[in-house]
């Protein structure tokens, strides 16, 4: 891969940062209960904390990918540091998703009469399917790239 194609995708993943840290502060500022409020009760609502605390696994997974996109760019697929990377992009991936079930539990379990939770836990469904399909790929691609590095060590070492 073209060295300017791995910094693209670094560039794409930073931005996809950005994005989600711009939605979640500006989110809790238009939510519907958030509007009588002041700025630190905002901030301070349980679930705004806990979803703030689930983003750390995201971010931590950005950041991984971003490693990885540079491992790639400098021709260092084939490493240790990458297989690290893929490691750890499963694991956040698996907290990610387990982090939004337990979220959706709680809300289908404690929401409002009045309330229709039903929006929240189709995006709970589909978010989780994707932090799955990731975890999915990132343990194939791990595997895949560890049997790689273990050739490429034993080849090294008879050479």
């Amino acid at each position: 891969m073209k060295r300017h194609s791995t910094v693209f995708l670094q560039i794409v993943v930073v931005l996809v940062g950005l994005a989600a840290l711009a939605i979640l502060i500006r989110f809790p500022l238009t939510e519907g209960r958030a509007s009588h409020l002041d700025l630190f009760s905002i901030y301070a609502d349980p679930f705004v904390v806990y979803g703030y605390l689930a983003s750390i696994a995201f971010f931590v997974a950005l950041y991984q990918a971003f490693r990885l996109l540079g491992y790639i760019g400098q021709n260092r697929v084939f490493s240790p540091g990458s297989v690290k990377a893929l490691r750890i992009i499963k694991c956040c991936a698996m907290v990610l998703s387990i982090s939004i079930v337990t979220a959706a539990l709680y809300i289908r379990m404690f929401h409002a009469e009045d309330d229709d939770p039903a929006g929240f836990l189709a995006v709970s469904i589909v978010t989780t399917f994707i932090s799955i399909v990731i975890a999915t790929a990132a343990a194939v691609f791990e595997r895949t790239l560890q049997s790689a590095v273990d050739l490429k060590s034993e080849h090294d070492l008879t050479v």
